[in-house]
């Protein structure tokens, strides 16, 4: 699994301890100190995931988020200093897939980069790897092995997390899913509580399928499930 990371980070630091802990998992590692450099690089280098601070000098890691989301599906997983939801709903939004809080554990953002890659890699897997059958519910319907969403025949393009929430939903249909069971099964990781980065991806394909007549329930205090 093991490919290239881009850390984007104005704290020497930081970067140093990542690349360490990434090395020692088979990463090779490119670094930068400033949005504009790390924009740069994102372009230029290919890497397999990008790991963004927030706060930099010359853009800001939203700003840099937001440019390499209009022209590329690359994996993000963002560093914010502040334990602060608006933080992380407007990366979320934005198309990070993830967000790690300063200070954290090296070892658990490294089982997050993983996480990400395992499941861009079962995406990627040739379709007689991961035959499974087309769903549709309305007017809404999804192509797995093409990794396809349409509504009323028009296609929608859904970001990989937003895609793979939106499959276990409906192959769930009328059944509560805890936040908890979304996060394990479809970001590939327990995140011990970071149970916003699922309503913040709900609200998004909610968006997206819009007048398919499906609905995402919200199910107070347990989770999800999706009616149709």
């Amino acid at each position: 699994m093991a490919g290239s990371l881009l850390v984007v980070d104005d704290e020497k630091n930081i970067v140093d301890l990542i690349e360490i802990y990434a090395r020692q998992q088979g990463f090779t590692v490119t670094r930068a100190h400033d949005g504009l450099a790390g924009l740069a690089l994102a372009r230029s280098e290919s890497p397999a995931l990008m790991i963004l601070d927030l706060m930099l000098p010359g853009l800001d890691g939203w700003e840099v988020c937001r440019r390499v989301r209009a022209d590329s599906d690359l994996p993000i997983i963002m560093l914010t200093a502040r334990d602060d939801d608006v933080d992380k709903i407007v990366g979320l939004e934005l198309g990070a897939d993830d967000y790690v809080t300063k200070p954290f554990n090296p070892r658990e953002l490294l089982a997050r980069v993983k996480a990400i890659l395992r499941r861009r890699e079962a995406v990627a897997a040739p379709p007689s790897h991961r035959a499974r059958p087309a769903l549709s519910a309305g007017t809404l319907t999804v192509d797995i092995a093409r990794h396809e969403v349409r509504v009323a025949g028009q296609e929608v393009h859904l970001r990989a997390k937003e895609f793979d929430l939106l499959v276990m939903l409906l192959e769930n249909r009328g059944i509560v899913l805890t936040r908890e069971k979304l996060l394990e099964d479809v970001w590939g990781f327990d995140f011990a509580g970071e149970t916003r980065t699922v309503d913040v991806h709900v609200g998004q394909v909610r968006k997206r399928i819009a007048g398919s007549g499906v609905e995402i329930e919200t199910v107070f205090g347990v989770g999800y499930k999706l009616r149709a």
